[in-house]
Order: structure tokens, then sequence, then C-alpha cells
């Protein structure tokens, strides 16, 4: 049981906090990130001092950092971080392009690292066990969503970086040597996969197993599904695809992809999407599509290839709105819907499953002097298909 004081500061950080982003959803955006900051708390048991790498204005320049950690609380596990992955979201939170980075702020949501402490109320870890952290700190436990094991829905969420914790202070990401996490937001790693190539599952396989699952294309055979992008999240989704028993069909506009998806992940097909002969031959061939592509696009010709009562999913978070026409939804009785992560649930169900078929990102690994060059790599799309960070130097035993 929590005691008084505990949950008194964590419902009254709660409080703070839905105060703090109603407040900063209605204030403009370049004052946004300087309110957050300004009202998040800092508390005295932050004593560990961790080294990290953060960016410290919208430059996006990564410099080695300093910071504190809190003391492993009762609830909490502490992890040695061993990877983690470079996800397009960090990109956007360096830059501040969505108006909302508190610097200085330490990215990173696809973590993985040996637990090296356990609090007393943890009971499903102990020191030495392989784990990974995703995208969540924190939720409030207690709405419909949190009990419905769908947490990653609630409406007082708040993430492994750039987020603000129970205690008020602002949550600080995996690039850096270790991390205090809730147990309740941590994942077990199976033995047989390579830490560092499990690393993007905790935020791009999540990403694009859930809705996978939430169309019951898991349990179920033999459909037709298509994948629109070849990054990080398709190239993940490709191999769900096929471990799982469906037909699969890359969708892009990069001839250069056909290869990489046919002869490299096994897909079935490919489509051209800029070319209109293929568009119209494959009109109403497929069951669903995922939709990965963070780029600004319209929906439209995608809308097509759906068979009637068919289902388009959007994974990808275009910065201006999508393009939606209405008659392709109208005159094929089609679905558009968006999905966001999954639940802690659904991820260790997910780690479980890439056990067990061998799923496994496709990775290119930089030491902590290379993230800025990794970071400008990423924003031109040139790397197959995620960085991963060798943040303890582990690139040489990646099984530990």
């Amino acid at each position: 049981m929590r005691s008084k004081n505990e949950r008194d500061i964590k419902w009254g950080a709660l409080s703070l906090i839905t105060y703090i982003h109603s407040s900063a959803v209605h204030s403009p955006k370049k004052d946004r990130a300087f309110f957050l900051r300004n009202m998040a708390q800092t508390t005295p048991n932050h004593t560990q001092s961790v080294s990290g790498w953060a960016a410290h204005d919208s430059s996006g320049k990564i410099t080695p950092f300093t910071f504190k950690r809190r003391e492993n609380g009762e609830n909490d596990v502490s992890i040695r971080i061993l990877y983690c992955g470079m996800c397009h979201t960090d990109l956007h939170h360096v830059k501040n392009d969505w108006g909302i980075t508190m610097y200085p702020v330490v990215p990173g949501h696809e973590i993985t690292g040996i637990i090296t402490k356990v609090g007393s109320n943890v009971t499903k870890f102990k020191n030495g066990d392989r784990v990974g952290v995703g995208c969540l700190a924190a939720t409030c436990l207690k709405c419909e969503y949190c009990k419905d094991s769908q947490e990653n829905y609630c409406d007082q969420v708040q993430f492994t970086y750039n987020g603000i914790f129970w205690d008020g202070t602002i949550t600080y990401g995996g690039y850096s040597n270790m991390l205090v996490a809730d147990h309740r937001y941590v994942v077990r790693i199976p033995d047989n996969l390579a830490m560092d190539r499990a690393a993007p599952l905790l935020c791009a396989g999540i990403t694009v197993y859930s809705p996978l699952k939430d169309n019951n294309l898991v349990k179920t055979q033999g459909k037709r599904i298509g994948v629109i992008g070849l990054g990080g999240l398709g190239h993940v989704a490709v191999k769900f695809g096929k471990a799982f028993g469906h037909h699969v069909t890359v969708i892009s506009t990069s001839p250069s992809k056909e290869q990489e998806a046919k002869h490299n992940l096994g897909a079935d097909d490919f489509i051209l999407s800029t070319n209109p002969k293929q568009i119209q031959e494959r009109k109403r061939t497929l069951d669903f599509i995922l939709d990965t592509v963070a780029a600004n696009h319209s929906l439209g010709i995608y809308l097509e290839l759906l068979k009637v009562n068919g289902t388009l999913v959007i994974v990808g978070a275009p910065e201006k709105p999508i393009d939606l026409p209405a008659f392709p939804m109208i005159f094929g009785k089609r679905n558009v819907k968006g999905s966001m992560i999954g639940s802690i649930e659904e991820t260790q169900e997910m780690m479980d499953l890439c056990g067990k078929y061998n799923i496994l990102s496709d990775i290119e690994i930089i030491t902590t002097h290379q993230i800025d060059e990794g970071l400008d790599r990423l924003a031109k799309n040139d790397v197959k298909y995620r960085f991963v960070i060798d943040i303890a130097g582990q690139s040489s035993n990646l099984y530990v």
C-alpha cells in the first residue's frame, strides 16, 4: 500500500499536471514549454547523479548533461541502460517542432537494460532481469481506460521524457546511463532477443502491433494487409504480418523499396503509389491498411485499395491535417482509425510473441558521440531502419 504522504504527493501532482496541460493548451504555442517548465516542481528525493545527453534549445544539438533522478521508491525499479532506440519523436522534441518541449530535454523511449534495484512492493522483477521501458512513465491508475488495460489512452498519461511525473518533476528519457521507473510500466525482454535490436520494439513495435491486434489480425490468418511506408515502423509491421500468416503488400512512393520489401523482408507484393496503373490494378484488394507515414499525404488513393468494409489505421503523425476524401469512404463503407502505442499488457504480449517468432528490428548501432549525426540522418530518412544508441558500450555482448 502507498503511504498517505505518497498518495497525497501523487494526487497533488496529478492535479498540477491537469492544470498545467489545460492551461498550456490555451497558451500561445511559443509560451507552452516555458509555462510547463516553470510550473514543474522539484523534490528533495532526486539525489542520484546521472550522466545523459540532452538538447538545450531548438537547434536540437545534443550535448552531455548531468542531472538528478529520484531514489528508488517502493514501486520502482532502477535500470542500468544498455541501449536506446532513436525515434522520430525524439527529433520533433529536440527541435521543439510541436511547441511543447521543456528544455533541457533528454530524449529516448525505446530503452533496454538490466535491473539493478527493486522496491519493496515489486514482486515480478528482480536484480539482473533484462527489461525494457517504452513511452509510458505514469497514468492515473483510476480511470476506465487504466482499469481496462488501455492506460495509454488515459487523459493524464505522462511520458518517459518531456512529461511530468507523479511527484511534479520533469521526466528524462533513455539517452542516459540509468533510469528509475515505476515497475507497472516496465516489461520483460525474452532471453533469446538481442537487447539492441529489441529496443525499437518498445515504441515502433508496439505502435504497429496494437492496431493489428485491435483488428483481429494476430490470431486470424489469411488476410490481405497493406503497409504504407517502409521505415522504422513499416518494416516491423511487415515482419508481424508475415509471422501472423497474412498476405502483405508494401505501399511506397520509392521504387527502390520494392527490392527491400520483397527480398529482404518477405513481403508478397509491392505497390508504387505514384503509379496510377498499379493503384488501379489493386483496387479493392486489401482487407486492412496500416499507414505508418509521418509525411503529409492524402488518404484518397489508399482508401481505394481497400475492400468494402476495409479499415485503414493511422499510426504516423503528419504535421499538417490529413486529406481525407469522403467519397472513397462512403462508396466503400470503409473505416479510418487512429492508434497510439499500446498498453503495458499489450507490450509484454507483443514482446513475448517477438521471442516466439524471433522478430527483431533491423538497426544501425551508433555511439553516444554520434547522436547528433544520427538525428541529422534520421531527419533525411537515411537509416535502415532504426538507429539504436549503444549507451553502455555493450555492442560486443548483445544478449547481456
